[in-house]
C-alpha cells in the first residue's frame, strides 16, 4: 500500500477545490496619546507557526494511490544532487515524466503557509502530490470535462497576460521616469503645514481651566505637564512632537490650526478628556526623501505604463462583444454543466 506524508495529503486535497483568491487588509486601530490619534502598528500580529504542517512520514493516507505497481519510479535522493534544471526528470508514471519544472510550478501555486516550509522538507510531499495526480489522471475514472478544458484555456490566457504585463512593467522603470514622478507627486504638491505642540490632559474642565490660568501666570508648561497631565506624554513634558494635518482628533486639530507659535489655549474637550494646548512651532511639510518613496514610485510608474499599454492594445485590436440579451446571465451559476 502506498503511503503519503500528511503534507502530501494536505496538498493533494487542494487539487479537488477551485482556486479562490481572497485578500484582507489590516486596519490598524488609531493609537492615542489622549488627544493625538496617529495610526500605528501597521505590522502588528504577523501570522505565526509557519512550520505547522505535519510531516509524519509513517502516517497512512486515505487518498493514497491504489496498491500495486503503477509504473511509478522516482529518485528522491536529492540531498546529494546538483541544482538540476527545469527539464530534469524526478519521476515517471507509466513513462509520463514529472520534472523539476513541474515541481517548481506546483510549489508556486501552494498557499502561503506552505511557501514558508524549507524546500528540502517540502520536496517529498510535493513530489508525492504530483505522482498521485498523474496516477489519477491516467486512471479510468479520469476524463476531460468541460471544466478541465475551459480551465486550461483560462489558465493559459491568464499566464500569458501575466508575462506580457511583467514585460511592460519592467521596461517602464527608468531613473528619468522615477525622478519625473517624484517631482510631480512629492515635490511640486502642496504638502501643507506641520505642527509641533505640547498638551496637558485633565479629567475635568475645571481642572483644565485652573492649569491654563497657572501656565498663563508664568508656570512652566513642561513642568506642569509632568506634574498634572494624565496623558502618556506627561512624563515627557506633554510634548507631542511634529504632526501634520488630520493626525489628531478633530477638536484638538482645529484648536492647533487656529494658534500661533507660543500660544496656549484651553480647555479643549475631546473623547480623552480636557486639554490645555501649547503650540511650540510650525513648519512647511517637506517632501520625503526619494530613497524612502522609490519603491512606491516604481509601482506607480509600472501601473501607469501597464494601463496605458492595455488601453493602446484595446484601441487597435478588433474586438466583438455579444449583447447580454443573447445569453441568460443565470447560466453563470449552472456549474453542473461544467461536469459534462
Amino acid at each position: 500500500m502506498t503511503k503519503t506524508t500528511l503534507l502530501g495529503a494536505a496538498m493533494l486535497s487542494l487539487t479537488f477545490a477551485l482556486p479562490v483568491a481572497a485578500e484582507t487588509a489590516g486596519h490598524g486601530e488609531p493609537a492615542a496619546d489622549h488627544g493625538a490619534a496617529p495610526a500605528a502598528d501597521h505590522g502588528a500580529a504577523p501570522a505565526a507557526d509557519h512550520g505547522a504542517a505535519a510531516t509524519d512520514h509513517g502516517a497512512a493516507d486515505d487518498h493514497a494511490a491504489p496498491a500495486g505497481d503503477h509504473g511509478v519510479t522516482a529518485d528522491t535522493g536529492h540531498g546529494a544532487a546538483g541544482l538540476g534544471n527545469l527539464g530534469q526528470v524526478v519521476a515517471t508514471v507509466n513513462g509520463k515524466e514529472i520534472t523539476v519544472g513541474h515541481m517548481m510550478v506546483a510549489k508556486a501555486g501552494l498557499p502561503e503557509q506552505y511557501q514558508m516550509i524549507p524546500d528540502d522538507q517540502l520536496w517529498d510531499g510535493l513530489l508525492e502530490q504530483l505522482i498521485q495526480q498523474e496516477v489519477l489522471a491516467q486512471s479510468g475514472d479520469a476524463h476531460e470535462t468541460a471544466l478541465v478544458r475551459l480551465s486550461m484555456d483560462n489558465e493559459q490566457r491568464s499566464l500569458m497576460a501575466a508575462v506580457a504585463i511583467t514585460s511592460v512593467a519592467r521596461r517602464a522603470v527608468n531613473e528619468a521616469k522615477v525622478l519625473e514622478i517624484y517631482q510631480r507627486d512629492f515635490v511640486d504638491v502642496d504638502k501643507g503645514k506641520e505642527y509641533n505642540a505640547s498638551h496637558i490632559l485633565l479629567d475635568t474642565e475645571a481642572e483644565a481651566q485652573a492649569v491654563l490660568e497657572d501656565v498663563k501666570n508664568g508656570a512652566d508648561f513642561a513642568a506642569t505637564a509632568r506634574e498634572k497631565s494624565t496623558g502618556p506624554s506627561g512624563p515627557n513634558g506633554g510634548s507631542l512632537g511634529w504632526f501634520g494635518d488630520g493626525m489628531m482628533v478633530e477638536p484638538f486639530q482645529k484648536a492647533v490650526e487656529g494658534m500661533n507659535p507660543g500660544d496656549v489655549v484651553g480647555p479643549v474637550q475631546t473623547q480623552f478628556g480636557w486639554h490645555v494646548i501649547k503650540l511650540n512651532n510650525t513648519r512647511s511639510a517637506e517632501a520625503p526623501l526619494l530613497a524612502d518613496v522609490r519603491a512606491d514610485i516604481e509601482r506607480t510608474v509600472q501601473q501607469e505604463a501597464v494601463e496605458q499599454h492595455i488601453d493602446g492594445l484595446m484601441e487597435k485590436t478588433r474586438i466583438t462583444r455579444a449583447p447580454q440579451t443573447d445569453v441568460d446571465p443565470s447560466i453563470l451559476s449552472r456549474t453542473e454543466l461544467l461536469e459534462e
